[in-house]
């Protein structure tokens, strides 16, 4: 599959792939990841799974991609160009995320895996049938893996009620083969706590709750943003930790748009 280095110049900068699916509005999916990577710095590829009609009211409907067209893009961009390190999102089908998990499986690169289940206004992103694929098959590949609550419960059936709950839930995702867990507590009562460990050493993240209802893409935002820090060279802790950074300040400045739920601001640090 070629190695990491391939053909980067010192002129280059990192290079981060996506595999997800495409939001025809712009808020989530590719749109969000490739925008995360342009604020952090870095540069985004993408590899589509997937093609949603979506927009700030919800999906109004998906259509997968042939797996062989997701395994050409994959080769393509890993053969050639290469990558420092490769996020994925929504791949809706067994035989996609098989498809994905393979060609990982040959790369070297750390690998950010969003377990995305279902979009933010409740449409399921992913057949149940495939559930089992992603713990089988995806999460032993990964570096990191982000679910929120509703995702491990799906994964792992730990049911989070409280922050005391979160390393339990940690233990049982690890028990799937990630390196790292990333446990988002955000739909919690109270202020949100996000746990990350190894099964080793634990890190705990706050960030203040804003009131603002403009969140769509928070979680594809978060991902990307890890990657992106992997990517420049950051470790694990420290690159969740910016990435956190950047999306609380995505989300304080969410807006607006059409008549639903909005999206963060991937650009809010230059405006």
């Amino acid at each position: 599959m070629g190695d990491m280095t391939d053909s980067a110049s010192p002129m280059s900068p990192a290079r981060v792939l996506t595999v997800a699916g495409s939001d025809s509005g712009g808020g989530a999916g590719i749109q969000a990841d490739l925008k995360t990577m342009l604020a952090l710095g870095v540069h985004g590829m993408s590899v589509i799974a997937a093609v949603t009609a979506q927009n700030s009211i919800g999906v109004q409907g998906y259509w997968e991609l042939p797996p062989e067209a997701v395994r050409a893009q994959l080769d393509s961009v890993l053969g050639d160009i290469g990558a420092q390190a490769i996020k994925t999102g929504m791949l809706a089908s067994p035989a996609l995320v098989e498809t994905v998990a393979e060609a990982l499986g040959e790369y070297t690169a750390p690998v950010v895996v969003d377990p995305v289940g279902v979009s933010k206004h409740g449409d399921t992103l992913l057949a149940p049938e495939a559930v089992a694929t992603v713990r089988a098959k995806l999460l032993p590949v990964a570096t990191v893996v982000t679910p929120n609550l509703w995702e491990v419960e799906q994964l792992t059936s730990v049911k989070v009620e409280d922050e005391d709950d979160l390393r339990r839930a940690a233990d049982a995702v690890l028990e799937l083969g990630p390196r790292w867990a990333l446990i988002k507590g955000g739909h919690l009562p109270g202020a949100p706590v996000d746990l990350l460990t190894d099964g080793v050493t634990e890190h705990r993240f706050t960030a203040e709750r804003h009131d603002n209802r403009h969140t769509h893409g928070t979680g594809c935002t978060l991902a990307s943003a890890i990657a992106s820090h992997l990517a420049l060279g950051d470790d694990v802790p420290v690159a969740v930790e910016k990435a956190k950074e950047y999306v609380t300040g995505a989300i304080a400045r969410g807006f607006p748009l059409g008549s639903g739920i909005g999206p963060v601001d991937h650009g809010w640090r230059w405006r």
